[in-house]
C-alpha cells in the first residue's frame, strides 16, 4: 500500500528533484517547529502527515518505547504545521481542534492573496 502511495506522488519525470523538494517541506516543518506564525502550503502539510505516519508505524513495529519517543518528538511540529496550514486558508490555528470542520479546512485550497497571517506561499 505504501508503495502505491509512493508511486502516486512520484509519477513525474524529474524524480530526484521532486524528492529533494518534498524533503524540503518536511525539513521546513522541523525548522519551524516552535514558530506558529506564517503559512504552510497544503503540500507541505500533507507530506509532513505522510512522513509522521510512516515514521510512527515503523517505530511501533520496532519497540513501544521508541514509538512513544517518536510520538512525543513529532507532536509539536505536527500541531505547528497544522496551525500554519489553518493560517494559509485565513483561519485561526485553533480551528484544527474542531473535528470534521478542521479536516475540511486542512484539505481546502490556500487563499490566493496575502492575508493577516502573512504573504502567500505558492
Amino acid at each position: 500500500n505504501l508503495f502505491l502511495l509512493f508511486l502516486f506522488f512520484y509519477r513525474k519525470k524529474n524524480f530526484e528533484n521532486d524528492i529533494i523538494k518534498d524533503m524540503e517541506h518536511i525539513i521546513n516543518c522541523f525548522k519551524n517547529y516552535a514558530n506558529f506564525d506564517g503559512r504552510a502550503r497544503r503540500k507541505e502539510y500533507w507530506f509532513f502527515v505522510l512522513f509522521t505516519f510512516i515514521c510512527l508505524n515503523v517505530l511501533s513495529l520496532i519497540n513501544e518505547t521508541l514509538y512513544l519517543i517518536g510520538f512525543l518528538g513529532l507532536l509539536l511540529p505536527s500541531i505547528n504545521v497544522a496551525s500554519r496550514r489553518m493560517h494559509d486558508i485565513g483561519e485561526s490555528g485553533w480551528m484544527q481542534l474542531v473535528p470534521f470542520y478542521g479536516l475540511y479546512l486542512l484539505c481546502k485550497d490556500s487563499e490566493p492573496s496575502d492575508n493577516k497571517y502573512g504573504p502567500k506561499v505558492k
